[in-house]
């Protein structure tokens, strides 16, 4: 069974989205990611994520058979294209030191094969963290969490323990003051440094493996 994303472009009526779920459901593949918009033209376009697709061309000639249906792309999955995401969040300048360690790491790992990507978010502001790292736990791909910035605690460290528990995220901290570094899985003085373990952490072909680690540790 593979993994594959579909983009459906279909008349926007009331029941479309329910009738291509529905044959979704029947050819027994599970749904991983959707995104859904309405064009200019009122045509409404739904990308999706597949997992475990048995058929896909059967599944494709049960989607076109739809009236409202216009089109229906197939694409390699966001998986096999990005991988997995990286995801820095904090002040601009740390975290413009941990994305230059993250990339320079990704790139190693990239051309024997591994899809790693990363994404930075600098901003700055209890309640602005706290409600990205809490959006993490609902962002696809999503692996690995790095925390820069010079103090965090509070509603940050409220939202690590959510997206740990939920959704496994492993979480690499900076070590600055706050009740973060508490919840980290893994503590870096060095902002370069914290980038590079990041992509360790998830990397196949690393040797590092952070997630077999217990408590915080501090580097």
């Amino acid at each position: 069974m593979e993994n594959y994303s579909l983009t459906i472009k279909s008349d926007e009526k009331k029941g479309v989205l329910d009738d291509i779920t529905s044959i979704i459901v029947a050819h027994e593949v599970n749904i991983s990611y959707t995104h859904l918009f309405i064009e200019k033209n009122n045509v409404g376009t739904i990308d999706l994520e597949l997992e475990h697709v048995e058929d896909i061309d059967s599944l494709i000639a049960d989607l076109e058979s739809l009236k409202e249906v216009k089109s229906v792309e197939i694409h390699s999955s966001q998986s096999n294209i990005y991988g997995k995401r990286i995801i820095i969040v904090g002040g601009g300048a740390q975290v413009s030191q941990v994305a230059l360690g993250a990339i320079t790491e990704a790139d190693r790992h990239n051309i024997r094969g591994e899809r790693i990507s990363v994404d930075t978010l600098p901003i700055v502001g209890e309640e602005n963290i706290a409600e990205a790292t809490d959006a993490v736990s609902r962002l696809p791909r999503a692996h690995v969490l790095v925390l820069a910035g010079s103090l965090m605690g509070g509603e940050i460290s409220e939202a690590v323990k959510k997206i740990k528990k939920e959704k496994g995220v492993i979480v690499i901290s900076l070590n600055m003051p706050g009740s973060v570094t508490e919840h980290a899985d893994l503590i870096i003085t060095d902002p370069v440094q914290a980038g590079v373990l990041a992509v360790m952490a998830i990397a196949d072909t690393a040797v590092f493996d952070i997630k077999n680690l217990h408590g915080n540790i501090k580097y």
